[in-house]
């Protein structure tokens, strides 16, 4: 599977720790936006239980699926490919 990264021309011939550097600033801000978000949603949460343990289990679990193209792309130094 293509990175999407790869698709927006952002190699910008990084080193690899200005990758993680930049993905780690990334995933900082992300984490910070996606709690405020949940923290939101979660004043709008009508129901028991159940309807919270869904809830707090999707948003606990879904945070990082975002965060996978970045460290896709910060991994990738000089284009190495993965072995299949």
């Amino acid at each position: 599977m293509p990175n999407p990264l790869d698709r927006l021309n952002l190699n910008l011939n990084l080193s690899l720790p200005q990758r993680r550097a930049i993905t780690c600033l990334g995933i900082l801000v992300w984490l910070g936006f996606y709690v405020c978000v949940v923290a939101a949603l979660a004043g709008f949460l009508h129901g028991g239980q159940i309807t919270a343990l869904i809830f707090y289990a999707l948003a606990g679990t879904l945070w990082g699926v975002p965060i996978i193209p970045l460290i896709s792309w910060s991994e990738n130094y000089k284009g190495k490919k993965k072995a299949k």
